[in-house]
C-alpha cells in the first residue's frame, strides 16, 4: 500500500516560493491502477518523483508498504527503491545499443533478492510479447516494443509498485492500448500501479483518478 500524508513541497522561485504540492493526502491499496492527471504545472511529476523516492517533500510524510520512506536517509532510500520500485517514462529511458535483454538486466545488477536471473529475464520478456527479440539492439525496436521493453526492465525485480510518467505519451493509439493491456494485466497479479497521464482514455482505464491543480487534489 501507498499512502500520502499532507505533503508539501515548496521551491524558490524569483522573490517568492512556489508551492508544487500543496497539502496532498491520499492512499492506493494494493493491486489498484490509478491515474494522476493534471495540467502542465499542476504538481503531477513532482508528486511521482516524491512516490518514487527521487525527490525529498518539503513537509509531510510517504509510506511504502506501511514502512515511512520519506524520512530514511538517501542509502536507505535508494535500497527501497530499487527493491520496490519499478519506473517507466515516455522516453523509455533505453541504452540503445545495449540488447533488449542487457537493458532489462541492469536493475538485477544492483538487486539484493535472490533471483534466477536469467529466468526472471525470460519470463518477463514473455509475459510482454518480447521472446524473440531478446538478443535485438534496441535501437532496432519500434517505440512500442520500446516501451515494452522499459517495462519489462520494470517489473524484471519483482517490485511491489510501478510508476510511469506518461508511458504512452510518444506511442500511437495501438501501441498504446497495448501498453495498457500489459499495466491491467500487472495490476490484477498484485502491482501497484500508478500513472501520470494527460490522456483521458488512459485514466479511464483506470480503476481510479487522482486530479492535481496548482498542487491540490481537486
Amino acid at each position: 500500500m501507498l499512502k500520502v500524508n499532507n505533503l508539501v513541497k515548496i521551491y524558490p522561485s524569483g522573490e517568492g516560493k512556489l508551492h508544487a504540492l500543496d497539502g496532498v493526502s491520499f492512499e492506493i491499496t494494493d493491486g489498484e491502477l490509478v491515474a494522476v492527471t493534471g495540467r502542465s504545472g499542476s504538481g503531477k511529476s513532482t508528486l511521482l518523483n516524491i512516490m518514487g523516492l527521487l525527490d525529498k517533500p518539503t513537509e509531510g510524510e510517504y509510506y511504502i508498504n506501511d514502512k515511512k520512506a520519506s524520512g530514511l536517509p538517501s542509502w536507505e532510500q535508494a535500497k527501497v527503491r530499487n527493491a520496490e520500485i519499478g519506473f517507466v517514462v515516455q522516453d523509455f529511458a533505453l541504452v540503445e545499443k545495449y540488447t533488449v535483454k542487457q537493458n532489462v538486466n541492469i536493475p538485477l545488477i544492483y538487486s539484493k533478492k535472490q533471483l534466477d536471473k536469467e529466468k526472471a529475464i525470460r519470463e518477463v520478456l514473455r509475459r510482454v510479447g518480447l521472446s524473440d527479440k531478446i538478443n535485438t539492439p534496441v535501437y532496432k525496436l519500434s517505440g512500442g516494443q520500446k516501451q515494452r521493453t522499459a517495462i519489462a526492465r520494470a517489473v524484471v525485480n519483482d517490485p511491489s509498485v510501478i510508476l510511469a510518467d506518461e508511458p504512452t505519451g510518444a506511442l500511437d493509439s495501438v501501441n498504446a492500448n497495448g501498453i495498457m493491456t500489459l499495466f491491467e494485466s500487472l495490476s490484477r497479479a498484485g502491482k501497484t500501479v500508478v500513472i501520470v497521464t494527460h490522456d483521458m482514455n488512459i485514466a479511464a482505464r483506470c480503476s481510479r483518478r487522482i486530479e492535481l491543480s496548482d498542487g491540490k487534489i481537486i
